[in-house]
């Protein structure tokens, strides 16, 4: 088959250090936090903020712990992203052609998107592996895109994947690992998400609908592209799925960074409060991770655990994640084959 009449699919990922040494973490970090999607203040006051207390005071930290998850195989986001396209190339055949990037390092989205420039393809899908659309992971990832391809003397038909977190495919990939950890041996069941700033969900609120009482308890027009609302859409829908029952399950957030509020409950405190009612086993789901990484495997598994431990609780239970689990390659290639239009 002809190059040309073939469609490009790039999956794309937050990013990892390069290894799990001090000077690669600091230049992951320096890399991500820098982005002003990220942290979305003035231009000197992130300068500031980012490279002269942050990036001093975590990298040593930050390195400790990738050194903790970091596995023969290597970085395990890095892996698995890279099991994940071979898998959906596999998958979808030769009429697509998959690969994958970091936003953040390597493979960088510029190293696939010059491949795929240099192969004319007549399509390209780029597909971010957040199921829930947040301006500091999907929308940084559209924007380096369309800087580079806006570079390029012909722009080819391009479809990006903004959003999803009601796919059904991606909730039952997600509800059939959950079944391995039947909800009703444990006393109550966490959705945790990362989190965002309040202030980046009140920028992307046009109509001032958000972060006010029961502005999430539906996904409707109102709310269609807000990372909050999207999140807790994809908790009742595992929810309904697995049939854990509105009472005995909670969504949370966690990875909050800096004084300034984040959306909340907050995970670390929402544990504490099911370990302050009795609870002894928790557990915790994480969908809006499509690998296992730093945030599920340590925060999550390792971290949450001895904080519940330490109130009382005896387990938190991770669920892990989609990883390089088939019917998630199944999602994956549904979506990719959706937006092609095949």
């Amino acid at each position: 088959m002809d190059k040309r009449q073939k469609t490009g699919v790039l999956l794309v990922n937050l990013g990892t250090p390069d290894s799990p040494s001090r000077s690669d973490v600091k230049i992951y970090l320096t890399e991500f936090l820098n982005d002003p999607r990220v942290i979305d203040i003035s231009p000197v006051g992130r300068y500031f903020l980012v490279n002269f207390l942050i990036i001093p005071f975590r990298s040593g930290k930050s390195a400790a712990l990738y050194k903790q998850i970091w596995t023969d195989k290597g970085s395990p986001l890095l892996y698995y992203t890279r099991r994940q396209a071979e898998l959906l190339q596999e998958k979808l055949g030769d009429k697509f052609v998959v690969d994958f990037a970091m936003r953040y390092r390597n493979p960088s989205i510029e190293s696939a998107i010059a491949k795929f420039n240099s192969a004319h393809f007549q399509k390209l899908i780029i597909l971010p592996l957040f199921p829930q659309y947040a301006s500091a992971s999907t929308g940084s990832v559209h924007e380096k895109v369309m800087e580079i391809v806006s570079k390029w003397q012909v722009v080819p038909d391009i479809r990006f994947i903004n959003s999803y977190c009601d796919d059904p495919g991606f909730i039952r990939a997600f509800s059939e690992i959950g079944r391995k950890y039947p909800h009703h041996e444990h006393d109550h069941v966490l959705f945790s998400f990362h989190g965002l700033p309040e202030r980046q969900i009140r920028k992307a609120d046009l109509i001032n609908h958000c972060l006010k009482e029961n502005c999430c308890s539906t996904l409707n027009s109102n709310n269609a592209f807000c990372y909050r609302a999207q999140c807790y859409e994809t908790a009742r829908r595992i929810a309904s799925v697995l049939d854990i029952p509105a009472g005995r399950y909670s969504v949370c957030f966690q990875s909050r960074l800096g004084r300034d509020p984040w959306i909340k409950p907050y995970s670390d405190d929402v544990i504490r409060e099911r370990a302050s009612l009795g609870d002894k086993k928790l557990l915790v789901f994480a969908p809006a991770f499509t690998s296992d990484c730093l945030e599920t495997i340590h925060e999550i598994g390792v971290e949450y655990d001895e904080l519940f431990r330490e109130h009382g609780g005896q387990k938190v239970q991770m669920v892990e994640s989609l990883n390089d689990n088939p019917l998630w390659i199944d999602a994956l290639a549904k979506i990719a084959e959706g937006a092609a239009g095949s």
